[in-house]
């Protein structure tokens, strides 16, 4: 140690220490850009073409190297410590999309206990070049810091430790107030060019780590309900439930098809032939119910109506802002396809869509999901245009069900189609595709005309679909519950052009709620019938017309003789009854009044329905 005193030593002035800090700024963040799965190149290139990234992506660095040196009176050292933690964040972001194709999210951070448990779960492989040079380059910011140092600072009163506190509180406060203003703006984060917008792994490695980690600080916020306390919530969670295996052995396929609706039912329309025959014909069929799903969303939000659904949970309520509820889910939660795979159902899920969207791959494996499909993995799919058809996901249904069958396993089964996705222009189905007109009683303009023709022709498609898995199902002695519904209601033009032009949002019938309700339909064949002794189970359910989403699969739960084997599932069942729906400040109660004044007691109940929910995602740890 005196050998080391002796060795000669350098102070840096504050201009050069504040150089330093510009130019070791700059160094670490090309070197968190170089650690990411693309290559360097690439990402300069697109800086150079939108420099503002520049700017965006050093700046946090910056700023914690700042605080740093101001609470160590060392740039080297800030540097050292600024650059472990930065590259190591980026190494970790690489590794993360590598093995589950999901980026690192600040709220990563609240799985640290978890991280052992996660990390068995993968073969991981480490970069080993990129690790080796972040440790150099910290080792090496660190001798120089032994050497170099920095030149007292000139007010006498701040050389001490308040000095050290202002200066490190005053650059960690700018920072924060840049995450919860620049860096939290999704204008300026959407107005930069990317090749997927919707790929989140992608536009972190074309937009730069840092920068998309500071966005990622202040979007999908779940927030902490009033009142909360996880020891009571605890309770709840360990109260008595019946034994796994109580419910009736029928088979469940659940279909949510992209933007099934009604809306051809209006009395504007005057079919020669009905566009919905299926379902109208199962509106008055005695195995089955029909009624109208309130959706979180309108025109858009599929994944937001699949989590509702699934889990018991509402997205609408997880936070006082807008959120994508399968973005905030990072951890295993209670969901149908558990239920039934505490029940030895075999368990699967298909879309045909990236199994990235929505980061789907990772939260159905945390809802339980024994099996996912998605279009990478479907064998020649057909098409309609350039849409997977529903006809062709109606093929990929029996063949699951023909699977489970020949493994003696009863099947649930979660389908999520697309065919009749928006944009409904006149080429969605091709150039020269002949779409049946519609014949109405009011004028539109041509553009919505045209609108409701494409759409309409999906709507038929997917009814089609919706007959022949009845007619399937029909003919096969195995029990199977069939539950078909639309996850919005389409999106037919800005300020609902369609809506508006057809009367529609004008009719006295028009109110908070029908923006968001598709139809829903819970058919049995013979066999189920028999084995629910359907009458009877249907007047016990005593399911009203109008019922949220997250309702939906607790009602399925309890239909088949589950409701019991889930503290949760138990719970939304009972709420369900007091208040169907909830939308927002909108509730429709269990005799049918509209109110957004449920009452003290009621009130009390969604809150607890609240707070349970942030238990789920936020700190429950299930095995």
């Amino acid at each position: 140690m005196k050998y080391f005193d002796r060795l000669p030593k350098y102070r840096l002035p504050l201009v050069l220490t504040l150089a330093a800090a510009v130019l070791l700024s700059g160094g670490i963040t090309l070197l968190a850009l170089w650690c990411q799965p693309n290559a360097l190149r690439s990402v300069l290139i697109i800086f150079k073409a939108q420099p503002l990234l520049i700017v965006l992506n050093a700046l946090p660095v910056g700023l914690l190297l700042l605080a740093l040196t101001c609470l160590l009176r060392n740039v080297f050292f800030a540097a050292s410590l600024t650059n472990l933690f930065v590259c190591g964040l980026s190494i970790a972001n690489r590794m993360k999309i590598e093995v589950r194709d999901e980026p690192v999210f600040p709220r990563d951070f609240a799985l640290l206990k978890e991280v052992g448990q996660i990390v068995g779960d993968y073969d991981l492989r480490f970069p080993m070049s990129a690790i080796t040079i972040v440790v150099a380059g910290t080792l090496i910011l660190a001798l120089l810091g032994c050497f170099i140092r920095c030149t007292p600072f000139p007010i006498a009163r701040l050389r001490g430790w308040l000095g050290r506190l202002l200066g490190t509180t005053a650059s960690i406060a700018v920072l924060a107030g840049l995450i919860v203003t620049v860096y939290a703006s999704n204008d300026l984060y959407n107005s930069f060019r990317v090749s997927n917008a919707y790929y989140v792994p992608s536009v972190f490695n074309e937009l730069g780590f840092p920068y998309c980690f500071c966005h990622q600080f202040t979007t999908y916020p779940v927030d902490k309900p009033e009142g909360y306390s996880r020891s009571a919530v605890e309770k709840w969670e360990c109260e008595a439930v019946a034994p796994v295996g109580q419910g009736k052995d029928v088979n469940v396929i659940m279909i949510m098809n992209e933007a099934f609706s009604d809306i051809s039912d209006d009395s504007i329309f005057h079919w020669d032939k009905d566009p919905l025959p299926t379902f109208h014909m199962l509106q008055s069929d005695p195995h089955a119910i029909t009624g109208r799903l309130v959706a979180p969303s309108f025109a858009g939000g599929t994944a937001n109506t699949e989590f509702d659904v699934m889990t018991g949970m509402q997205t609408n309520t997880l936070s006082k802002t807008t959120t994508s509820s399968m973005r905030v889910v990072n951890r295993n939660l209670d969901s149908l396809f558990r239920v039934f795979g505490a029940d030895d159902y075999h368990t699967s899920y298909i879309h045909c869509g990236d199994d990235w969207f929505y980061n789907r791959e990772n939260v159905l494996r945390w809802f339980g999901a024994e099996e996912t499909m998605f279009i990478d993995q479907m064998p020649t799919p057909e098409m309609k245009g350039r849409w997977v058809t529903d006809d062709y996901m109606a093929s990929l249904i029996e063949a699951e069900f023909e699977s489970a069958m020949a493994d003696g396993r009863h099947l649930f089964n979660y389908t999520t189609t697309i065919q009749n996705h928006m944009s409904y222009t006149a080429d969605k189905y091709g150039a020269d595709y002949a779409y049946p007109p519609i014949n109405v009683s009011v004028p539109l303009s041509d553009n919505v005309t045209s609108m409701l023709e494409v759409y309409i022709e999906g709507a038929r498609d997917a009814d089609a679909m919706l007959g022949r898995l009845v007619e399937y199902f029909t003919n096969r002695e195995e029990p199977v519950l069939l539950v078909f519904f639309g996850d919005h209601l389409p999106y037919l033009g800005d300020n609902q052009l369609a809506y508006t032009e057809m009367g529609m949002t004008q009719d006295a019938n028009w109110n908070a709620l029908t923006s968001y309700e598709t139809p829903f339909v819970i058919w049995a064949n013979d066999s189920a019938a028999a084995e629910l002794d359907w009458e009877a189970t249907v007047a016990a359910l005593a399911l009203p017309e109008h019922l949220s989403a997250a309702f939906l699969g607790a009602s399925v739960l309890e239909l088949t003789g589950r409701m019991e084997e889930n503290a949760w599932f138990r719970f939304l069942c009972q709420l369900r009854r007091e208040v169907p729906v909830v939308q927002k400040n909108f509730c429709i109660l269990g005799d049918g009044t509209p109110t957004q004044t449920p009452g003290e007691a009621l009130s009390a109940e969604i809150l607890l329905w609240r707070q349970w929910s942030y238990y789920k995602l936020q700190q429950k740890n299930l095995e």
